[in-house]
């Protein structure tokens, strides 16, 4: 097997937090990304995801529904743009965001989601049951690597102990909320789907669930620096399956 066969087969690069900080930095200083536009593609990347893991056939109850909890970080702002494309993908979201974020761009995208006519929850009902019967999915889109776990309070606690016991499959954006980034965990929510924003991260080196990658955008140089061996995307796909 040739050196350019050995690449195409090599694992890809599970970056740490510092890393993926530091790349994420470089594509919005050097490369002019801006956050808007990546909120935008990782949002329909996530959407993607979650529609390939869950298809429209596949669903058993009559209607397709997703709850999508956003909180009021960046992961949030992802949480928001993939509810509003899982909407144009013919599902039907709900979206149940708990803290409302002064920062405009979250601003922004709740007022997209509400001008679409997506439903926003008040609060988060206490009864796991209700929310099984309610939702085929759950999209967990509370808290990401851009989060200090030490500084996580009310209602965010509440919500992540209602997310630990429920039985309805459950799509993470970007790690699992409640998971140190750079350190597997055996504790905290256990979500069905794990969707990767960019690279994977060190948490999910041994996640067991369906584990897809959102990253297929991303400069050449920015792949090489970082080493990242990204895997191929097939056809004009934005994520792949890990």
């Amino acid at each position: 097997m040739n050196s350019r066969n050995q690449e195409c087969v090599e694992a890809p690069r599970y970056l740490s937090k510092e890393e993926a900080v530091a790349m994420e930095t470089e594509l919005l200083r050097d490369y002019r990304f801006g956050r808007q536009q990546l909120t935008e593609i990782l949002g329909h990347a996530c959407a993607t995801a979650i529609a390939k893991a869950f298809p429209l056939t596949s669903l058993e109850k009559r209607q397709p529904t997703v709850l999508v909890i956003c909180g009021p970080d960046q992961n949030g702002c992802v949480g928001l743009a993939c509810a509003r494309h899982l909407h144009v993908f013919e599902y039907i979201p709900t979206v149940f965001s708990p803290k409302r974020s002064p920062d405009s761009l979250h601003q922004d995208l709740t007022v997209q989601c509400e001008r679409m006519d997506l439903p926003f929850l008040s609060y988060l009902p206490t009864e796991v049951q209700l929310i099984n019967d309610a939702y085929n999915v759950v999209v967990d889109a509370v808290l990401g690597p851009e989060t200090e776990l030490k500084a996580i309070d009310e209602p965010l606690t509440s919500i992540l102990q209602t997310l630990r016991g429920l039985k309805v499959p459950i799509a993470s954006l970007d790690i699992p909320s409640g998971w140190d980034t750079d350190e597997s965990s055996s504790e905290g929510i256990s979500p069905a789907v794990l969707v990767s924003l960019m690279t994977p991260k060190r948490c999910a080196l041994s996640f067991p669930g369906s584990h897809f990658l959102a990253g297929r955008f991303l400069p050449y140089d920015i792949q090489k620096k970082y080493e990242l061996n990204l895997p191929k995307f097939s056809g004009t796909d934005s994520v792949v399956e890990l």
